[in-house]
């Protein structure tokens, strides 16, 4: 899955450590999600979502075939 997050993250300019604070996880979360070494859950990419104020699908994508 491909995502866009840090992308977000960094036009709020916001911290791993700020943005995790705000949906309540921890940074190595965050930074695994953009590092695509772990996909949230729905409930997690939900809140992400709310956030910045995008949908669920501007975040996160699967490639084609995937």
């Amino acid at each position: 899955m491909n995502n866009a997050l840090r992308t977000h993250r960094e036009q709020r300019n916001l911290t791993q450590g700020e943005l995790a604070s705000l949906v309540d996880v921890t940074r190595q979360t965050i930074n695994s999600i953009e590092r695509g070494r772990y996909n949230p859950s729905l409930e997690l990419a939900l809140k992400l979502a709310r956030e910045f104020e995008c949908s669920v699908g501007d975040l996160f994508w699967l490639e084609s075939g995937e």
